[in-house]
């Protein structure tokens, strides 16, 4: 297994891209269940729980894979102001599934660029 710089990207990227994935299930759900009695919307928190890995690298500097290991990706019922429950709205549903999508994309084009750049390496440069 690759160390250090290069163990913390990879595993960052992917605990991303499985928020991105449970994410577009919620979003889907969302959708399908739009007209469905006593349906509560979903949502996916991620973000927030990378707040502490932030908090982490601004005083210490860095962060380690057991930090991250601890961040993950969950469901849960989304709420409205007043802590009631939220209602689906296609048309933000609609828009937050292009972005998730896109969000996606672009983390696999990540990947796949930081893999490339390790192949060359690997290969010293050489195609």
């Amino acid at each position: 297994m690759t160390e250090g710089l290069e163990a913390i990207t990879v595993a960052s990227m992917s605990k991303a891209l499985d928020a991105a994935s449970l994410r577009q299930q919620a979003i889907a759900s969302n959708i399908a269940n739009a007209n469905t009695v006593g349906y509560v919307r979903q949502e996916v928190s991620f973000e927030n729980q990378l707040d502490d890995v932030r908090q982490e690298i601004a005083e210490r500097g860095s962060t380690d894979l057991f930090t991250l290991a601890s961040v993950n990706a969950r469901v849960a019922a989304a709420t409205a102001r007043g802590g009631a429950n939220a209602k689906v709205e296609l048309d933000m549903e609609m828009a937050d599934m292009a972005s998730n999508a896109m969000q996606y994309q672009t983390l696999l084009k990540a990947l796949a660029k930081n893999y490339s750049l390790l192949s060359s390496a690997a290969n010293d440069g050489r195609k």
